[in-house]
């Protein structure tokens, strides 16, 4: 997901008590729903992010305990259920590490403050009782390469983490490669499909979620020089691609597609019920570059084996001269129709209410009241799109964005 903003933590803070209403105590009803699995039981798809900052919202402003992850859970939920919401997209591993015991990655550091530090309870398991009891269905987001997010040293990695572990293991060190000041899992090497894939089945084994979700982060962005040079290029050169006169390009998609495929396959043998979709970026014409990205989007829609649903991120205003709303979702209609994995509209609400754009006109248009109602009825009038999703709770629950959420409210009902 992009974000252009600082998180105002207290901000999200106060507009939580000053916005909403009072939630139950804890305790005042089960939390143990059956959980509802297929998003069709709902009619229209309507999710919210509930990103990695979120956690650290809850750990800067409370004490880190099982009760108060709870109840400030509670609230994210009851929040949602108030918008008309019906999904919520939890961040499970943001950087190669975990919102849940795993034998793969540790412990998050955005929940705990520190990489592989326990905090004492289960997250992903107290957030998927809260979601369920409350009548949402809860998708755990993966990002399945990233490991760093603004540094390439190991030693700030937890020493049981499976980065610095093959790092310092002869012979595994390409498993993991440093580009642009980050660290990343190598896309082209088996055992970190393996690793990937076998975080993806734990998920799914032990919590009864309803989906699993991944969203923009794929490969990094090259430029003309470094594309065939560096990442994973040296696995290119001695690939059969390379033999038979196929571009990089073409190889790194075919590393994203084998994965995707096979976490896919994976869900399904698990659970056919469960759900696996992906919110790439939303201009078309970006997702095709051989400098970035490197997702067939085209494919995964004109197949049966790859995803259940696609959500891309249509994050503009209708006078964006780039990517205007209009045009880039009719692009996607078009790419969707009568395919079977479904079309959800990502929306930017970390964009409402404030002064952003690519021309004076959408500047304009995002300090509108009506930016995001306008959007979805927009969307709406094509029966190829069946849902949304809204970058992210944060914003939802902002004081800047309050007279947009207000009037996205009323068009969810």
């Amino acid at each position: 997901m992009k974000r252009t903003f600082g998180i105002r933590f207290a901000a999200v803070v106060m507009a939580l008590l000053i916005v909403f209403g009072g939630l139950p105590a804890a305790g005042s009803r089960a939390e143990a729903a059956v959980a509802p699995k297929t998003a069709s039981n709902f009619g229209e798809y309507r999710a919210y992010w509930f990103a990695f900052y979120d956690y650290e919202n809850f750990r800067d402003h409370y004490k880190n305990t099982k009760a108060n992850f709870t109840k400030y859970f509670r609230t994210v939920v009851k929040r949602g259920k108030k918008l008309n919401m019906n999904t919520i997209i939890v961040h499970v591993r943001p950087c190669g590490d975990a919102m849940y015991p795993s034998a793969y990655f540790p412990w998050s550091e955005f929940l705990t403050g520190k990489q592989g530090k326990n905090p004492g309870y289960d997250p992903l398991k107290i957030m998927v009782q809260v979601a369920h009891a409350y009548g949402l269905r809860i998708e755990a987001w993966i990002n399945p390469y990233r490991i760093s997010l603004d540094s390439t040293s190991y030693s700030r990695l937890s020493s049981d983490n499976q980065a610095r572990i093959w790092h310092n293991t002869k012979g595994k060190g390409r498993n993991v490669l440093s580009y642009g000041g980050k660290l990343y899992y190598n896309p082209s090497k088996v055992a970190v499909r393996k690793l990937i894939v076998n975080g993806v089945k734990e998920i799914v084994r032990n919590y009864d979620v309803d989906g699993i979700h991944m969203d923009d982060y794929f490969y990094p962005s090259f430029s003309r020089w470094s594309v065939s040079r560096t990442f994973d290029a040296k696995e290119y050169k001695k690939s059969v691609f390379k033999r038979r006169g196929y571009s990089i390009t073409t190889y790194r998609r075919a590393q994203v597609n084998s994965l995707v495929r096979q976490i896919y396959s994976a869900v399904k043998q698990i659970d056919p019920n469960v759900t696996f979709g992906i919110s790439p970026a939303g201009n078309p014409s970006a997702l095709a570059s051989s400098y970035a990205y490197y997702v067939d989007v085209n494919k995964w829609l004109k197949s049966n084996n790859y995803i259940d649903y696609i959500t891309p991120q249509i994050y503009w205003g209708y006078y964006n001269p780039y990517c205007p709303y209009r045009g880039t979702l009719r692009k996607w209609v078009k790419m969707a129709m009568k395919r079977k994995p479904k079309l959800y509209i990502g929306i930017a609400v970390y964009k409402a209410g404030h002064r952003v754009g690519d021309s004076s006109k959408e500047r304009r248009e995002w300090r509108s009241a009506n930016i995001l109602a306008k959007e979805i009825k927009y969307a709406r009038k094509y029966k190829t799109v069946k849902g949304f999703a809204f970058f992210d709770y944060s914003d939802l629950v902002s004081s800047t964005s309050r007279k947009q959420v207000l009037k996205l409210k009323n068009v969810l009902k």
